[in-house]
């Protein structure tokens, strides 16, 4: 290689030698494919899968109001092919195009937990879970979902669920397909839409009229703001019109205003053990008799709400809805 360099250096030449080669490109055929990767690091997602560095590729992203997870940290990303472009839908979720991914990974205690994978293939998306190894060297595919025995983020013992191929449907599923459901524009940061069109991964930043507050600044911000965020991103992918819980007729969305629908004075379709014997599911002024709250205090079967995807009560989520409900007036 020296003798070669010298060679054309004497020829005129010049010689770029890199330091270190450029990272891998994301193993495209691997989410485009029929087949299920085993292991993580199958995709190419990562230089560091360990330490959640991505690719150049592979852009890092955040929500106003995350999911509350038993308390678990998230690190969220997306990879939108090379060329390709999400759309811009008014201002709801993203369209990501065919051969897009959206990475989801779980940390509790400073350790790698799980990673979730969306995969958009021809015939439409396709939901995955992994689970880390104790070494956190790499996830394993888990398509049976699992129990991790954990130390909740009270410091009690928790006992973690890693949900099934199949549960993934219950809160991604729309119409019986499997959707995303974090990525929209009300819930993302306006700067961050403008990086995504400005690197042209995206068509158009869109225009939101109204914005889901950040959860760190829920203290400051309106009440009915921060708890109706909550309830969007908790509670309305199976609380609307065309998810799981479309004949409760309690539609929870960000974008709902009719105050009936938000649960406001009204009765619940079908009254039983989940209702403790309360009339209403939202009581105005008064938190404590409504339905929606005594639910979202619970961790028992039947009762509880939302059904999947915790082990643990959420006291700032509770204490928006409480708040939220307690300033309504009579």
């Amino acid at each position: 290689m020296r003798l070669l360099a010298a060679a054309l250096l004497l020829l005129g030449g010049a010689v770029a030698v890199s330091a270190t080669p450029p990272p891998p490109p994301v193993h495209d055929w691997k989410i485009t494919g029929s087949e299920y990767p085993q292991v993580l690091s199958e995709y190419g997602f990562f230089v560091s899968a360990a330490g959640q560095i991505p690719v150049p590729t592979v852009t890092p992203y955040r929500l106003n109001t995350p999911l509350w997870s038993d308390g678990a940290e998230k690190l969220r990303f997306v990879y939108i092919p090379v060329g390709q472009q999400a759309k811009a839908q008014g201002d709801g979720l993203l369209d990501l195009p065919v051969g897009a991914a959206l990475i989801k990974t779980f940390k509790l205690g400073g350790k790698l937990i799980e990673t979730r994978v969306l995969l958009h293939r021809a015939e439409g998306w396709v939901a995955l879970p992994y689970v880390w190894d104790a070494g956190q060297h790499e996830a394993r595919l888990t398509l049976g979902g699992k129990r991790i025995a954990l130390a909740g983020p009270d410091g009690k013992p928790l006992s973690y669920a890693v949900p099934n191929k199949n549960q993934c449907k219950e809160c991604h599923g729309v119409s019986g397909a499997v959707t995303p459901i974090g990525p929209k524009a009300y819930n993302l940061a306006p700067a961050w839409l403008a990086a995504l069109q400005k690197a042209g991964k995206l068509d158009r930043v869109p225009t939101v009229a109204k914005r889901i507050p950040l959860w760190e600044h829920r203290t400051h911000a309106d009440a009915a703001l921060a708890a109706r965020g909550y309830l969007d991103v908790n509670c309305a992918h199976c609380h609307n019109p065309n998810g799981a819980a479309s004949n409760s007729g309690l539609y929870l969305g960000w974008l709902e205003s009719d105050p009936i629908k938000l649960g406001i004075g009204k009765r619940p379709v079908a009254a039983g053990r989940g209702s403790g014997n309360l009339e209403f599911d939202v009581v105005p002024g008064d938190p404590a008799h409504s339905i929606l709250y005594y639910r979202m205090a619970s961790l028992e079967g039947g009762i509880a709400m939302p059904e999947l995807g915790r082990a643990a009560l959420d006291p700032d989520g509770m204490a928006a809805v409480q708040k939220w409900i307690g300033e309504m007036r009579r």
